[in-house]
């Protein structure tokens, strides 16, 4: 039996036994008497351990919550022990076997409805995206997530804007793509973007990308500066190249049916802790998202960095890419293009 089939059967027997309780308690129509004691679990899976940034502020999230609802909640965070992939994580809290995760990176594969947002340099800057998230443009794509697949979200965060790592050569310029195999994630427009800008895209999820790296399958990837630290890149790589070529959005949800079964009070610590997870996220990303700081964190660890030909990226996208996502999103591409925070 390899590890990955020994996890995934380990995971399935622990959901299993959790299930199985419940499922006592709704064959015989009640609680046992001591249940109302006993605090509510709430297990939320992540594709990435501490010191990931969104692992850091999931991981303070959960402490919090158990602490202020003084024990009526029993939030659990697990980061890459739990489920090893981010649509495994998904289909887990939309059946209800866990009650919250995150898409990770994955976000426009299980989320289709948030893909305008990843287009090659619609997203202008952290100050729009952030405005938009958390305003009416947010508001809109959770109404749909809601109704399409009952969950709630939490809130938005992001990992940043995408640069590439590289083994060979830095990505100055477009031209240095072409050839290169660069690993993407599994929704297109990621693909879309890569050989839209000239190089080779590799749909693979994260769990394997390491692996494919030594191997030479890829020749590097993409990844937001706060995560190249964080995720280990260093080991396979030597160029970062700051291209800011997609935007990162992504989301925590719940198990639409879990949060409707808790009272207004645990509702609002969760959603408030979100909020705050959600800044700690952001802060963290932004932060390192620039040359110096970006120089800083990664040359020490044996990466070069350098700073990319943006406009020549950003000129290929807008010919190259955006007509089909143009007439493909409408409304939605228009309000994202013409915002201003």
């Amino acid at each position: 039996m390899s590890a990955l089939t020994s996890r995934v059967s380990f995971n399935r027997r622990t959901l299993l036994r959790a299930g199985a309780g419940m499922a006592g308690i709704l064959a015989t129509g009640r609680a046992p008497a001591f249940a109302q004691a006993q605090p509510k679990k709430l297990v939320f899976a992540h594709i990435n351990a501490v010191p990931e940034s969104a692992a850091v502020a999931f991981d303070w999230m959960a402490k919090e919550v158990t602490a202020q609802s003084k024990g009526a909640l029993d939030m659990q965070f697990f980061g890459k022990t739990l489920i090893p992939q981010e649509l495994e994580i998904m289909n887990a809290v939309k059946s209800g076997s866990i009650a919250m995760g995150s898409p990770a990176g994955a976000a426009a594969t299980v989320f289709p409805e948030m893909g305008a947002l990843l287009v090659p340099y619609l997203v202008k800057d952290y100050a729009s995206a952030y405005a938009m998230l958390n305003g009416q443009i947010g508001g809109k794509i959770s109404k749909q997530i809601e109704d399409n697949y009952k969950l709630k979200v939490l809130c938005y965060y992001d990992y940043g804007f995408r640069h590439f790592w590289t083994a060979k050569k830095p990505i100055v310029e477009p031209k240095d793509l072409r050839g290169a195999k660069i690993r993407v994630q599994q929704a297109k427009i990621f693909g879309d973007t890569i050989n839209g800008l000239g190089g080779s895209a590799v749909p693979m999820a994260w769990g394997e990308v390491i692996t494919a790296a030594k191997q030479g399958v890829i020749d590097g990837g993409d990844l937001p500066v706060v995560n190249m630290k964080a995720l280990k890149i260093y080991e396979v790589s030597k160029y970062a190249s700051l291209t800011y070529h997609n935007y990162g959005p992504t989301n925590a949800v719940m198990n639409l049916d879990i949060w409707n079964g808790l009272p207004p009070e645990h509702q609002k610590l969760i959603m408030d802790l979100s909020r705050a997870a959600q800044e700690k996220i952001r802060e963290a990303t932004e932060s390192v998202d620039n040359f110096a700081k970006a120089k800083s964190e990664l040359e020490p660890l044996g990466m070069t960095v350098v700073e990319a030909d943006v406009d020549a990226f950003r000129k290929v996208a807008q010919q190259k890419i955006w007509p089909a996502y143009k007439g493909q999103y409408g409304a939605l591409w228009d309000e994202i293009e013409g915002f201003k925070a």
